[in-house]
């Protein structure tokens, strides 16, 4: 089986994260950066599988010059080979020129000429938070997909999922292959990567491909997929506190009356 596993390169949780001088992203200027913690577990599925059947595991990455430092990672946690998709509009003010449409199309592109049997994701991104990456990509490859997934068995005619549900409910799905998978956190425990893994890694492949050859090539060179981004990102700000005291005047009821029309209607928290 060769599974295909996305992953993303994030600031640190609990960096300082300030907003740059333009307002169009944050400063990362001082920033640390880490492997998205969802596309971890999506990573510790992969080798889980690849432990019982067999096979290889592809991580994949696009991200500017920084984001190998997460392939690397993922090549000593037992990934078999890496590839770097090189885009730094993936990184500061470029934030606001790839949109989700965007990144899966080169996503999309490097995985179509590597033929998986299974591509894996993240559920979401620890810093954008969107959720959508995998489900668009998933619509480009043209294969069936599944979120929210904790657990992957693998089948004689396919595999069979594991799906969180609302309020402690579960769902269990059975999907052919070629398929794409998004992984919730918490399904298994993570492995950390050794000093053997480490060492191992540098032995492994790591190919960087540019972005641009990648819009060149197949779709993404035509006209369509080469249109701007559909979403941008405008403006990033912290949250503006403000603060306002009101008097209610009436009788107990009249002002029982007044509170509770003001927050269902202004704080709507009913």
């Amino acid at each position: 089986m060769k599974i295909i596993v996305a992953i993303k390169q994030v600031p640190e949780r609990d960096a300082q994260l300030k907003i740059a001088p333009d307002g169009q992203w944050i400063d990362e200027s001082e920033l640390g950066y880490s492997t998205n913690e969802p596309d971890a577990y999506a990573l510790e599925e992969a080798l889980q599988l690849k432990e019982k059947h067999g096979g290889e595991v592809v991580a994949l990455c696009a991200g500017p010059a920084r984001a190998a430092s997460a392939l690397r990672d993922a090549l000593a946690r037992g990934a078999d080979r890496a590839i770097h998709i090189l885009d730094e509009a993936t990184s500061g003010e470029g934030q606001a020129q790839r949109d989700t449409l965007g990144l899966a199309r080169l996503l999309a592109e490097a995985i179509r000429g590597e033929a998986p049997d299974l591509v894996l994701t993240g559920l979401q991104s620890d810093d954008l938070g969107l959720g959508q990456t995998g489900v668009v990509l998933a619509e480009l490859l043209g294969v069936p997909h599944a979120t929210l997934i904790l657990h992957v068995e693998k089948m004689e005619a396919g595999i069979r999922v594991k799906r969180e549900l609302e309020d402690g409910w579960f769902q269990q799905i059975e999907m052919p292959l070629p398929a794409l998978l998004t992984i919730q956190s918490g399904g298994n425990r993570l492995r950390y990567a050794t000093l053997m893994g480490i060492k191992k890694a540098k032995g492994k492949e790591l190919r960087t491909i540019e972005a641009a050859a990648l819009r060149a090539a197949g779709a993404l060179g035509d006209a369509g997929a080469a249109r701007a981004a559909t979403a941008t990102l405008e403006r990033v700000y912290l949250p503006e506190r403000q603060k306002r005291t009101e008097m209610l005047t009436g009788t107990a009821a009249e002002i029982a009356a007044q509170l509770v029309e003001k927050l269902r209607t202004e704080v709507r928290v009913l």
